[in-house]
């Protein structure tokens, strides 16, 4: 026995007269495509990594969709809260207020400049390169400011504990 014979167990043998082999060839084709297809299928399900991905995905647009939707909603509230409150407060107080927000301002304007003026040069010279350094280095600043804030909190906390 040859090894030819052993792995065509079961198969007919093709008679390449035979009317119908290319009608079998296109079948086998046919069905050698479906399988592969099948297989690509199967392999997709069996995919978890690639379904976690894609759930992902539609789950994190799904959140973006709906934070969207809110925002707006919470815009238009605003605005209509903001309307009513305008709606509502009566003319005189409306003039009031802003007479009174201009004579904060000029008030502030004010004492700024006394404070100018009644400072000596050097140290406005000296709180001019300390703002400029702080300008420079914010996230520094912020950070320790952070940490002395937090230190104080919990320092303050334990203190009521005793």
């Amino acid at each position: 026995m040859n090894d030819d014979a052993r792995t065509n167990i079961g198969t007919p043998a093709p008679t390449p007269a035979s009317p119908g082999s290319a009608e079998l060839r296109d079948q086998v084709e046919r069905t050698r495509d479906e399988l592969g297809k099948t297989v690509e299928a199967l392999a997709a399900k069996a995919d978890i990594k690639a379904q976690a991905k894609e759930k992902t995905a539609a789950v994190k647009d799904q959140a973006a969709e709906k934070a969207a939707l809110v925002s707006q909603q919470i815009r238009q509230t605003a605005g209509h809260a903001a309307q009513l409150v305008k709606d509502m407060t009566p003319d005189p107080l409306v003039e009031k207020t802003a007479q009174a927000v201009v004579h904060a301002r000029e008030s502030a304007a004010k004492a700024g400049q006394f404070a100018t003026d009644a400072t000596p040069d050097p140290l406005l010279e000296k709180a001019g390169q300390a703002a400029t350094a702080a300008r420079a280095n914010r996230t520094p600043l912020l950070v320790v400011g952070a940490a002395v804030a937090v230190f104080l909190l919990v320092r303050r906390s334990r203190g009521h504990r005793r």
